[in-house]
């Protein structure tokens, strides 16, 4: 492994490279994510050739096995939870589901700004992601006359806590595919960290929205809301299906207010009352706009069941597809000399969450299709296989960047370069827990993305864990959570949220006002890792 002069700091150093191409060419030398993962994929393959003695043959091969990842099953979860949730807009009942939220709150802008914002923008970032919530929702709390850069600064501090689970929680697959780690014992880990983040948020919320009056006179409508959005984070993420977290957590948070708001009355001063008046939409079109949701929830629990001899994981699991890499597998060995797992790949078709996305907007599709009123909520199979289509359209830098950074990951796992850089950082010992939040942090305050933060830090973390004597799952699931604060710096969620609020230009604003509240919850993150790494926390763990 010491490919440079028998030193593991010089093959960890070379091994930085790729990493260090992709940070200055995205930040310093400003070019698209996709070109800086293109840029350092290339280095990478030449630090594994030239470098760590690969042969030019086993590269390419590890950069394919990425890109047949990237796209499937990572993007797949991808393209299907946007598509499923491009249906209700198409259909209208997207408006419909926003017009519920509006409603709540006894017309309090505050409390309106906090659901839209952290329950409804919890909710797109479990469907769509990549920036969707911070752009819909910074308009809706505009629309009900917040000002602009108020409306930005909210919005990007309430897109954290659900960030982990977002898309259908693909950071987390993402992470469970490359590191080898079951994915549910990485979901079960974050929920015991991102809903700690989710406590608070609220209450953060309205301060920002309102200053101290607004938390003096409204918290404990936010405590609810948290508590019961925390609990369920923490109990979808371990002992449902942790795909369904964000969902779960954000009906139930919003839930929780609703029926909150029913018994207790706020004081609302005339400065704080929404200019968007309350609409009562009769009880059927509520029930066709949560459906689609309900729906999901539905087919992802029973392809969970575990009930006497009916375990459907089992029957899915059936079809799946596996097979050992041609041409690498064999030549890629453990320290113990034995063929690495990671030249075998493997696509659940069934149970995969893409898959399960895919039949619920079929179901959407059909029910909608089948309703009375569709002259005025249009929806047919052709409407449904056209979303489809504009929804790969739109994701085709998303898929090109994703694919990439998998391709990235994968070379420099498979050289030798990522076993370096975590043998190398564990020199840290028990420290190397607090600092492991910061890998997450930073990668996806620089690429935007906690996919591709988990792509590119989280065979490192598992590989510091098991040098320095840390639970390996622990430091991956801390990377997840670390990468969650840092959505809330990255310029490109800075940039939505300013086009978002009309006012382009803006993201330097911006990111002076929200930075603080980023590294705030970063040292916090950094402070629960280290101390459940210990005997004062380790019970958090499952």
């Amino acid at each position: 492994m010491h490919a440079v002069g028998g030193s593991l700091a010089g093959t960890a150093l070379l091994g930085l490279v790729p990493l260090a191409v992709f940070f200055v060419l995205l930040m310093v030398v400003r070019r698209s994510a996709f070109q800086a993962a293109l840029g350092a994929l290339v280095t990478a393959l030449l630090v594994g050739v030239l470098g760590m003695g690969m042969p030019v043959r086993l590269g390419l091969l590890s950069a394919s096995q990425g890109l047949l990842n990237g796209l499937f099953p990572i993007m797949l979860i991808v393209v299907a939870a946007l598509w499923f949730y491009e249906l209700t807009v198409v259909s209208g009942r997207f408006e419909d589901l926003r017009r519920c939220f509006n409603a709540v709150g006894r017309g309090d802008l505050r409390i309106q700004a906090m659901l839209i914002a952290f329950c409804f923008g919890g909710l797109l970032e479990a469907l769509a992601g990549f920036g969707a919530p911070v752009a819909i929702t910074a308009a809706m709390l505009m629309a009900l006359g917040l000002p602009k850069l108020k409306s930005a600064i909210t919005v990007l501090v309430a897109n954290t806590a659900p960030v982990a689970f977002g898309a259908m929680a693909i950071p987390v697959t993402t992470a469970g595919n490359l590191t080898g780690i079951p994915p549910e014992d990485i979901a079960a880990v974050i929920g015991r960290q991102s809903p700690l983040l989710a406590l608070f948020v609220p209450l953060l919320l309205l301060t920002l929205v309102d200053g101290r009056r607004g938390l003096r006179q409204l918290w404990p409508v936010a405590v609810v809301v948290g508590l019961v959005f925390a609990v369920a984070q923490y109990w979808c993420s371990a002992h449902f299906a942790y795909e369904l977290t964000d969902v779960v957590a954000s009906l139930a948070g919003f839930a929780a207010g609703v029926l909150m708001l029913r018994r207790w009355q706020p004081r609302t001063p005339d400065d704080q009352r929404s200019q968007v008046e309350a609409e009562r939409l009769p009880a059927r079109r509520v029930t066709l706009a949560v459906l689609p949701y309900v729906l999901v929830i539905a087919i992802f629990a029973v392809a969970k069941i575990h009930v006497g001899g009916l375990d459907m994981p089992d029957i899915l699991s059936v079809a799946t597809l596996k097979w050992e890499w041609p041409g690498l597998y064999g030549e890629i060995l453990t320290p113990d000399g034995k063929p690495s797992t990671s030249a075998v790949y493997s696509l659940e078709v069934l149970a995969n969450p893409g898959t399960l996305l895919i039949i619920s907007g079929i179901l959407v599709t059909l029910v909608y299709s089948l309703v009375k009123d569709r002259d005025q909520y249009p929806m047919s199979a052709a409407l449904s296989v056209r979303t489809a289509g504009r929804t790969l359209v739109t994701l085709r830098g998303a898929i090109a960047t994703v694919a990439t950074v998998l391709m990235l990951s994968y070379v420099m796992n498979q050289s030798g370069q990522t076993v370096a850089i975590g043998t190398w950082l564990a020199a840290a010992g028990g420290a190397f827990a607090f600092l492991s939040p910061i890998l997450g942090w930073l990668g996806t305050a620089v690429t935007g993305s906690d996919t591709s933060a988990n792509a590119l830090f989280a065979t490192l973390q598992q590989t510091a864990g098991h040098q320095a004597g840390i639970d390996p799952t622990l430091l991956v699931g801390a990377n997840s959570s670390g990468g969650v604060v840092g959505k809330l710096v990255s310029p490109q969620n800075l940039t939505i949220a300013a086009t978002a609020v009309e006012e382009p230009g803006s993201e330097r604003v911006l990111l002076r006002k929200v930075a603080k509240y980023s590294l705030a919850m970063l040292l916090v993150l950094c402070v629960l890792v280290y101390l459940q790494s210990t005997a004062v926390l380790s019970w958090m763990l499952p």
